[in-house]
């Protein structure tokens, strides 16, 4: 596989929890930022919010990026038009441009030794967002992102194994023997590196299955079966969070 300085340093991208006291500059917070807007995009349906009050894990910067369709509806309005496309179409090219920001945000602070962390529940807090932050209509908080410098060093954590994930010119029908490759490569990194005993991680069953994981056991596989097969059942609570910030998403 090829390397250079970038591939280096996306490769030992980590999620960071702890982080030094050390506060970045206002040149790295633009620096990371006007690398963010240079990403790839839809529409710049993105805006960033920052706090640097206490933020989680004791990261000197909080983000936040956010679907804005606010701002392109008052250039639509200057240009003399209104918007007919529908929000869920909007949204999603939303998603796409800060998600692509939020990476390149992350690469960014990376390569000036900084590490982040993303939150990835926002958006079931959205309307507490809206108003500590005196958001417009048509402005939806996406995800937190927090950054600063590592106050701890461990390795990267596991990913699928290449043929578990590219395919080309046709998607595969898996065999069992590639599918337990998958799990057997994530969960054995993950309990070499004991990440849900130390952070004493492990999901209550909520339903009658009976519990025989212990922290011996207990890795990803099982950890994210346990969120997709018990939490979020129901669409309305993330339908009623879009409603409050503006958007309406309708069969």
């Amino acid at each position: 596989m090829l390397t250079n300085p970038v591939i280096e340093s996306m490769l030992n991208r980590k999620s960071v929890r702890k982080y030094t006291d050390q506060q970045p500059t206002d040149e790295v917070i633009e620096t990371v930022v006007r690398a963010g807007q240079q990403a790839p995009f839809a529409a710049q349906l993105c805006s960033v919010l920052l706090s640097r009050k206490k933020a989680p894990f004791g990261a000197p910067l909080w983000f936040i990026l956010c679907v804005d369709m606010h701002r392109m509806e008052l250039i639509m309005a200057k240009r003399g038009w209104t918007t007919v496309a529908n929000d869920l179409s909007l949204l999603l090219l939303g998603i796409q441009d800060v998600a692509l920001m939020a990476e390149n945000m992350v690469i960014a602070a990376e390569s000036l030794g900084m590490g982040s962390c993303f939150l990835g529940m926002t958006p079931y807090r959205a309307d507490k967002i809206q108003q500590q932050y005196h958001l417009p209509k048509r402005v939806f908080p996406l995800v937190e992102l927090v950054m600063g410098y590592p106050a701890e060093e461990f390795p990267p954590r596991p990913r699928y194994p290449l043929a578990f994930t590219l395919f080309e010119d046709r998607y595969p029908e898996f065999t069992d023997e590639m599918i337990e490759d998958a799990m057997r490569v994530m969960d054995e990194g993950y309990l070499a590196q004991g990440y849900y005993r130390k952070q004493n991680a492990k999901i209550a069953l909520e339903t009658e299955r009976e519990e025989t994981y212990t922290y011996q056991d207990y890795s990803w596989t099982e950890h994210i079966s346990r969120k997709w097969g018990q939490w979020m059942r129901d669409p309305q609570e993330l339908l009623a969070q879009l409603e409050k910030c503006g958007f309406t998403v309708k069969a």
